[in-house]
């Protein structure tokens, strides 16, 4: 089973990214919660019903990294910076780290996500700069398991894939990428080279 952490300290931009978690559990994710806590910080208050992890690491970064590959996820969730306007994507401090060169696919809410009614997912747009069929490959089974489509027109979540020339199993995005994350009004699922993410309702 895929398993997906979602980046998660209580304020309203993570409350988007537990909101967007949600949404790849309904795809058959396993969803865990993660909280990186500098120099032993209160933890934040957590929903019960989610596993919860509370990681020592000075670099929240490092930490949701060493996370990832001990729990085996393919997926970290981001909410968006908290400056961002509702409806927009503008990833953290903390998720651009991992854009570049991260060894799991990211998935990041737009700001508001949590609090907009937001409608089902019903079309999924893949973007791929040079035929990576994992991209592809990825948004077909997320479609699936949420009986969605995969589309062209204006989507509900897009699948993007890494950048030509990234290694193998690592995230990077191009400048084009970023520039559709920015637009996209809906949230984004960056993947690895190379790697598909696998989802089964």
């Amino acid at each position: 089973m895929t398993t997906v952490i979602v980046s998660y300290d209580g304020t309203d931009n993570d409350r988007d990214a537990l909101a967007l978690g949600r949404v790849l559990a309904g795809a058959g994710a396993a969803l865990e919660l993660a909280y990186v806590s500098h120099l032993r910080e209160p933890e934040p208050d957590s929903p019960t019903d989610v596993p919860f992890h509370v990681v020592d690491n000075p670099s929240t970064a490092e930490g949701l990294r060493e996370l990832a590959v001990e729990r085996g996820a393919e997926v970290i969730v981001f909410g968006s910076e908290y400056r961002t306007a509702k409806g927009h994507v503008d990833p953290q401090a903390t998720a651009k780290r991992l854009l570049e060169g991260g060894p799991v696919a990211l998935a990041l809410a737009p700001a508001g996500y949590a609090e907009s009614n937001h409608k089902p997912v019903r079309t999924i747009r893949a973007v791929t700069e040079d035929g990576d069929p994992c991209t592809l490959e990825t948004a077909e089974a997320l479609a699936g398991a949420l009986g969605a489509e995969v589309a062209t027109g204006r989507p509900d979540l897009v699948v993007v894939g890494s950048k030509p020339g990234t290694v193998n199993g690592r995230v990077t995005v191009s400048a084009a990428a970023e520039y559709l994350i920015e637009l996209a009004g809906c949230p984004v699922l960056v993947l690895p080279r190379g790697v598909a993410v696998r989802f089964h309702a």
